[in-house]
């Protein structure tokens, strides 16, 4: 998926359990790489893609995956798009997914306490080292030394979408052109796959996604966001640490 996943445990159980969730989560995350990749010409997106690949022949996770995208293109009207560079990419609600999917499995496997991150996409579930909820620092958009917010938690998803690191790679799918208004939205929720498609979409908007940011709060997402004139607003539920 191009990039770093981590994997932080805090179970009290034996190594040898330990080395096990670590080996399923890695090998969970392989098969999605190898079955979502947009640049691996035998993955089932881009056979998909190039029409060597039925709809009605791929597996379930990718049938799952693609109404997944259709609800959230629906529920955010349409600035969640999986076309909007033209050809199939799922990526934006992949991450998330495969990182939400994997913290359920281990919870079935018996891990109660731990912390999964994939480039900016956190899922953490029971309590952390020493029995304390997990902290996660939202980088500073514009000094990269810097924390914008420290979160604390002890179930729940994180997820970050910017133009500060990876620059124009979100586009307003009205315009075809880059989003602009917003540097940096963070979402936090029960869901990181929905959380990372909130927080793609709100970017996709610009500043009038911080209207649509508000009436998530509702259903249990709450978002703190910086503008490109270096405003910074959070939802009242976020939970920052003081």
């Amino acid at each position: 998926m191009g990039t770093v996943v981590s994997i932080e445990l805090a179970d009290e159980v034996p190594e040898s359990d330990l080395s096990g969730f670590v080996d399923m989560t890695c090998a969970w995350l392989h098969e999605v790489d190898g079955r979502f990749s947009t640049y691996k010409p035998d993955s089932e997106v881009c056979r998909l893609r190039d029409g060597t690949l039925k709809p009605a022949d791929a597996s379930p996770d990718l049938r799952l995956v693609l109404d997944r995208c259709a609800d959230l293109w629906r529920d955010t009207d349409g600035y969640f798009d999986a076309y909007a560079g033209g050809a199939l990419d799922p990526s934006g609600y992949v991450k998330g997914w495969s990182v939400e999917v994997a913290s359920q499995r281990l919870a079935a496997a018996g891990s109660q306490r731990h912390f999964l991150s994939a480039g900016g996409d956190i899922r953490m579930r029971g309590a952390g080292p020493g029995g304390r909820p997990w902290r996660v620092g939202v980088r500073h958009p514009f000094e990269a030394d810097k924390l914008a917010w420290v979160l604390s938690l002890t179930d729940g998803a994180v997820a970050t979408s910017g133009t500060y690191e990876r620059g124009a790679h979100v586009f307003d799918p009205r315009t075809g052109k880059p989003a602009a208004g917003l540097r940096s939205v963070t979402v936090v929720g029960p869901d990181l796959a929905v959380a990372d498609a909130y927080a793609t979409a709100a970017l996709a908007m610009g500043e009038r996604g911080l209207a649509w940011l508000a009436k998530r709060v509702a259903d249990g997402y709450e978002s703190a966001a910086v503008t490109d004139d270096g405003r910074a607003f959070t939802s009242p539920g976020l939970p920052v640490v003081s």
